[in-house]
């Protein structure tokens, strides 16, 4: 008798564990490339997963799964990542958007909100989905998404299109903020701040674009130039919101008084990890 998706699923998480995963991440990794190679959702898996696995899933089930024992990223196997509650597409020219990113967006929306923001600029988009995410929650915003990789910005218009925001998200490859001229009202930002000597997971280190992820000795050499000259990019009550990393926040908040930021606030993430950083000029 044929094998059982459900077979090949456990089959396959034990492989993943072999290749160093946890069981956790073993168990979900295999499901998703599963429901990937036979294009089922959560709910077909749940209800046909006892059923003997179609002809052409081994071989297909099999290819995705020695990627992923390799250490490739799911969403860079799959080509896609959740993000906002929005699929965004995604190749090895950007980073997978993360869940702690969301705090961007959070903090961003509270801002424009509260100040009825109508120019946003997102430095460093990478897939877009910063961008992306803020124009879907604010019809009547338009957001400058700038990257100096023409990769992602090709990547961050596919999903500017996927979404129906690219008629409000304009794309330009720049170095930081050269390209914004006239004060905008809000600055977001994912940069890159891992230290040069840094040692990141197989995922990271082999899959993703380097230039996306290391600045400097330090992790601060990106952060650094954007705390000092954003203020001369936003009108008068503008803010600028700032992903950092793990032990950074000292460092921005002195990057960002020396700057003369009049306020400078923090926000944790889910692990109680200061992560985001707002500051008003």
């Amino acid at each position: 008798m044929a094998a059982t998706v459900h077979e090949r699923i456990a089959a396959a998480r034990q492989a993943l564990i072999g290749a160093g995963l946890s069981a956790e991440d073993a168990a979900i990794d295999a499901a998703v490339l599963a429901r990937h190679a036979l294009g089922w959702d959560r709910a077909s898996l749940l209800a046909r997963g006892r059923e003997s696995a179609p002809p052409a899933f081994d071989e297909v089930y099999a290819q995705l799964i020695r990627r992923r024992t390799a250490r490739e990223p799911v969403a860079l196997i799959t080509g896609s990542r959740e993000f906002w509650g929005l699929d965004f597409r995604v190749s090895s020219g950007v980073i997978v958007p993360r869940p702690e990113t969301e705090l961007v967006v959070e903090q961003a929306l509270a801002c424009a909100r509260d100040a009825g923001s109508r120019r946003l600029v997102d430095v460093g988009t990478g897939s877009g989905c910063l961008a992306v995410a803020l124009a879907s929650e604010l019809p009547g915003a338009r957001v400058l998404a700038i990257d100096t990789s023409l990769e992602a910005l090709r990547v961050a218009a596919r999903n500017a299109r996927r979404h129906g925001v690219a008629d409000r998200v304009h794309l330009v490859q720049a170095t930081l903020l050269e390209a914004v001229g006239a004060p905008v009202d809000l600055i977001v930002s994912n940069p890159p701040y891992v230290p040069d000597t840094e040692t990141l997971p197989p995922e990271v280190a082999r899959y993703e674009p380097p230039e996306a992820l290391f600045a400097g000795p330090d992790g601060l050499d990106v952060l650094r130039a954007l705390i000092s000259s954003a203020p001369a990019r936003l009108a008068p009550g503008g803010r600028f919101i700032v992903e950092f990393g793990f032990g950074q926040r000292a460092a921005v908040e002195s990057l960002a008084r020396a700057a003369g930021w009049s306020r400078v606030g923090f926000v944790n993430d889910l692990q109680d990890i200061p992560r985001v950083a707002v500051m008003e000029h």
